[in-house]
């Protein structure tokens, strides 16, 4: 398996998350053109005090968000828009996504939990593997790659407006 998903919050569970997280993971690493088998992600499903600590600890922003990702390496690009240096790691990282807010967020846009969940661990991986969205450049490639990705799964664009 390429995810290892720790359920913190036992709502996950019933959501599907560890299915979510290893077709989503596949799924940026097959369109990127890595092999999944060589790779490691560890996915922690957890609820909005949780995520809301480790904002706090590693980002110095005590409020909940959706995802959060620690790479195991700085694969990220100099040039604006350019693309990430290829893993070298067999472990890319880690990924945590909390419920409350994957779920207000969800309901918010008129989507299934499952569709935005599946949205969140691409976009994790996607800063594993060194892309961001920082700057304009960065972002108008990682979105793309995001699309693309996600319309292979059989979603919708997340970023089109309603």
């Amino acid at each position: 398996m390429l995810t290892d998903t720790i359920l913190e919050d036992d709502r996950w569970q019933e959501a599907g998350l560890p299915d979510i997280a290893e077709r989503a993971a596949r799924a940026v690493l097959v369109h990127l053109g890595h092999d999944p088998a060589r790779f490691e992600i560890a996915v922690l499903g957890c609820d909005d005090a949780r995520i809301a600590a480790l904002n706090a600890d590693f980002r110095g922003k005590p409020q909940p968000t959706n995802v959060l990702s620690w790479p195991a390496e700085d694969l990220s690009s100099e040039t604006p828009g350019g693309n990430p240096l290829a893993p070298g790691d067999a472990e890319l990282g880690d990924i945590a996504i909390a419920y409350d807010t994957c779920l207000r967020e969800a309901t918010s846009a008129g989507k299934s939990l499952a569709d935005h969940a599946c949205h969140l661990v691409v976009h994790g991986v996607m800063h594993l593997l060194g892309y961001d969205h920082v700057r304009d450049a960065d972002a108008t490639l990682m979105e793309g790659l995001e699309i693309a990705i996600l319309g292979k799964l059989g979603l919708p664009d997340p970023y089109m407006l309603n």
